[in-house]
């Protein structure tokens, strides 16, 4: 599988490749779409059935649902910025037990990676950014993902315990979804 550094090589290439047009931005929410679909499709791509042996081990790590119901559309932007940054991230380190295709997980690094760069590009930043990091929602994301990066650590990232965390993103990428759907 490519590494983190192979990855941040593509994305400067496309970033720098990519002046991203107001255009573009004016579509970031039909192409946030796409990109979910396509990453739960990779997410599916990645690894088989759920196995039945993990099922007695399986967490709640409750997702923060307020994240995605704040008042202005540019907070959701952020927030969803954010969650991909999460996911990119706990989907970048030791994966040697997961068992799974390192085709499908190289796309969805890929997919995800791309549009982080083309979120933070549109999303209204300064005052939103500002307001944001101050929020108690993003306290609140950063909790529910250490949650799942401390169940992954304490479970040695074994292959229960990533496929524990590939549903709970799915789950996750699927409640964007319906958010985005929303706005």
């Amino acid at each position: 599988t490519m590494n983190a550094f192979g990855l941040i090589q593509i994305g400067l290439m496309l970033s720098s490749a990519t002046i991203i047009s107001s255009l573009q931005c004016h579509h970031l929410p039909l192409q946030q779409r796409k990109v979910i679909e396509n990453s739960l499709r990779l997410l599916d791509k990645m690894g088989k059935e759920f196995p039945q042996k993990c099922l007695r081990e399986k967490m709640s790590f409750r997702f923060p649902m307020q994240v995605l119901q704040p008042r202005q559309k540019e907070t959701v932007g952020v927030a969803i910025e954010e969650i991909f940054q999460h996911i990119f991230y706990i989907f970048s380190k030791n994966l040697t037990l997961a068992a799974w295709d390192g085709t499908a997980l190289d796309q969805f690094q890929n997919g995800l990676y791309l549009q982080i760069e083309q979120l933070e590009a549109c999303v209204i930043k300064k005052h939103t950014q500002h307001r944001w990091s101050k929020e108690a929602s993003r306290l609140k994301l950063k909790k529910y993902f250490q949650k799942i990066d401390c169940f992954l650590k304490d479970k040695q990232h074994d292959l229960c315990s990533w496929e524990i965390s590939r549903a709970e993103m799915r789950k996750c990428l699927q409640l964007i979804d319906k958010a985005t759907r929303k706005l």
